[in-house]
C-alpha cells in the first residue's frame, strides 16, 4: 500500500503536466477534458490563480500545483524514513509546521493585506504537500502493524 501511495503521488502531477503539454501541442481531446474535469472536482481552477504554459491554463491552481509537486518531491524521503514516521505526535507536528507558510498566505489573502501571486501560493504549498505525503505513508505503515 505504501508503494501505491507513492506511485499516486508521482503519477498525478505527471498526468496534469501531460494534460498541459497535450493541450499546448495537439489541442483539446477527450482524455485531456476528462482529466481537466476530474481536477475541477478538487480545485477551483480560477485563471487568475493558475499557471499557464504556452497559453494553456494548468488543470489546477498554483497552490494545488505546489501541494502535488511537494508530495511528489517528498516520495523518496517518505519512503526512506517511513519507519521513523511512527510517532503520531511527530507527524502532527510536521504537518502543523509545514502548513504555516500556506496558512500565512491564506490569512494575507483573506484579510486583503497584500496580493498573493500564484508563485507564492505554489512555493508555500510545497512543504505541506511533502508533509501530507509523509503523514499518509506513516498512516499506511501504522495500519500494517
Amino acid at each position: 500500500m505504501v508503494k501505491l501511495v507513492a506511485a499516486a503521488a508521482l503519477v498525478w502531477p505527471m498526468l496534469l503536466g501531460a494534460v498541459v503539454w497535450h493541450r499546448a501541442t495537439v489541442g483539446d481531446t477527450v482524455w485531456t477534458t476528462i482529466a481537466h474535469v476530474a481536477a475541477s472536482r478538487i480545485c477551483h481552477q480560477k485563471p487568475e490563480r493558475s499557471f499557464s504554459t504556452a497559453g494553456v491554463q494548468w488543470p489546477v491552481c498554483g497552490r494545488c500545483s505546489g501541494l502535488y509537486l511537494g508530495a511528489a518531491a517528498g516520495v523518496l524521503p517518505a519512503l526512506l524514513l517511513r519507519h521513523r514516521l511512527r510517532r503520531r505526535r511527530a507527524v502532527i507536528t510536521t504537518l502543523v509546521v509545514a502548513a504555516v507558510p500556506t496558512a500565512a498566505t491564506l490569512v494575507v489573502e483573506w484579510l486583503a493585506l497584500a496580493p498573493v501571486s500564484s508563485l507564492a501560493r505554489f512555493a508555500t504549498a510545497l512543504p505541506l504537500g511533502a508533509a501530507v505525503l509523509a503523514a499518509l505513508v506513516s498512516a499506511v505503515v501504522e495500519r500494517r502493524r
